[in-house]
């Protein structure tokens, strides 16, 4: 393997359903690409969600971003080579984990734009927490590659936060969900999206890529796998 593989820090518990699947993720890909015995060099910090949820509800995204920035250090303390944050919502906190610490962090949004660029798609419809879909720190971000991103409607951001945050945080996947995401997609296509972009990672719990006729970018899966691809550099 020419070099000693990275270590990979994981900033996770936001929640814990999806920081679960950055671990089965970044494992199975490191099996998949070195056979044997092989898995992944991990470090995690993995938070109480209740205290991150309550500080997202009250809009306190200073202290928020405090605590991630403590916990960032400590992974690199710990012997991380680079930051993944197991969330697209706290990303809006991504300038303070960065001046926390001298190790990259590897942005969701870096990695997603690229996926979506080599795919030759240039629309795509966003999915997300209500605070991902209607604020700047992600959408921009994406737009800073040259990418055009479409949010739902009112009524179609309201259904997809509350699955998110009722349903599958905690575990549960329900059918009639599925179908609910499935059409605000399909009004987001009619608006002329040519990939969705599922930027939550919990909607990779539910929503699944044969479940619509356009492209999907999950991004939990592109982040993990990008942290592969540093981690074997």
């Amino acid at each position: 393997m020419g070099q000693a593989m990275r270590r990979v820090g994981l900033l996770g518990g936001m929640s814990w359903e999806s920081s679960a699947l950055y671990y089965r993720l970044l494992n199975e890909a490191v099996r998949e690409r070195l056979g044997g015995f092989h898995s992944a060099r991990v470090v995690m910090a993995s938070v109480d969600f209740a205290e991150v949820e309550a500080m997202q509800a009250a809009g306190e995204w200073d202290a928020a971003g405090a605590l991630l920035a403590a916990e960032a250090a400590a992974l690199e303390a710990a012997g991380a080579e680079c930051v993944v944050l197991c969330t697209n919502t706290m990303h809006k906190v991504a300038d303070a984990i960065e001046a926390a610490v001298d190790v990259p962090l590897l942005h969701i949004a870096d990695v997603t734009a690229r996926a979506v660029q080599d795919a030759g798609v240039e629309r795509v419809a966003l999915l997300g927490t209500r605070f991902t879909m209607e604020q700047d720190f992600l959408v921009d971000r994406l737009r800073g590659h040259g990418l055009d991103v479409l949010v739902p409607d009112a009524a179609g951001r309201t259904v997809v936060h509350d699955v998110i945050y009722g349903e599958l945080v905690h575990g549960v996947v329900r059918e009639e969900s599925r179908a609910a995401y499935v059409d605000v997609v399909a009004a987001l296509v009619e608006r002329g999206a040519q990939g969705v972009v599922l930027g939550c990672t919990e909607i990779e719990l539910l929503l699944r890529h044969d479940d619509v006729d356009v492209p999907v970018f999950a991004t939990t899966a592109l982040h993990a796998l990008a942290a592969v691809d540093f981690a074997l550099g």
